[in-house]
């Protein structure tokens, strides 16, 4: 009966987690509009505002796979505990404060990338997934604490500390390029754009370790 109710806790726990991941990703759209009817009086006119709007849409792919990415890694890392903790809840919470953030400044990214005030876009929009970092880092910890004992197998921990030690580093690369979005904002973009596709790399081969 207690294990049952454990397991109901952590399904619980993740199906609201995919509540929260399914709602941020879907508020990305918003800010993509399309353009105003009376704005357009020809062909060249659309093909111009669909041009405009090409920023947009490019900060919206790279945010949808972001949270994409994000969710993936949630659901394999889940899969490590067999119970839950209220460290690891809030953490858990923390995790998902940063992921519901993401539309706000993919819509700076998308605005201002392309002119003279890019970089504080491109800064709020690193730093985000510097402070992401910060909580995979709280939550790898919640699940290691061995007062919790949340992880099912000695395997699990491995990962766990596979995932803690890929959270630090994380959070340098985020924080170095938050710093140095001020100087250099169209190269720092596609710098985290470009490690993305790495965390893809890495969620892949993750998730084929973990059934394995």
């Amino acid at each position: 009966m207690v294990m049952e109710e454990k397991r109901n806790v952590n399904a619980r726990l993740e199906a609201f987690c995919d509540g929260v991941f399914a709602i941020a990703i879907t508020l990305l759209i918003i800010d993509i509009k399309i353009p105003s009817v009376t704005a357009i009086t020809s062909k060249q006119d659309l093909y111009h505002a669909i041009g405009h709007l090409l920023p947009n849409i490019l900060a919206f792919l790279l945010s949808f796979i972001t949270i994409f990415i994000t969710w993936v890694n949630h659901h394999e890392a889940m899969k490590l505990v067999h119970k839950t903790s209220a460290h690891f809840i809030y953490a858990n919470g923390f995790m998902l404060l940063t992921v519901v953030f993401i539309p706000f400044p993919t819509s700076l990214l998308g605005e201002f990338v392309l002119t003279e005030s890019a970089s504080p876009a491109v800064a709020i929009y690193s730093s985000v997934f510097g402070i992401q970092s910060i909580a995979w880092a709280l939550m790898c910890l919640a699940a290691l604490n061995p007062a919790n004992l949340l992880l099912k197998s000695e395997r699990a921990v491995r990962l766990a500390r596979q995932n803690l030690k890929r959270s630090y580093y994380a959070f340098v690369l985020y924080a170095g390029c938050t710093v140095l979005a001020f100087w250099f904002p169209l190269t720092i973009a596609v710098v985290v754009a470009t490690t993305w596709i790495i965390w893809l790399i890495i969620g892949i081969n993750l998730k084929d370790d973990n059934r394995a």
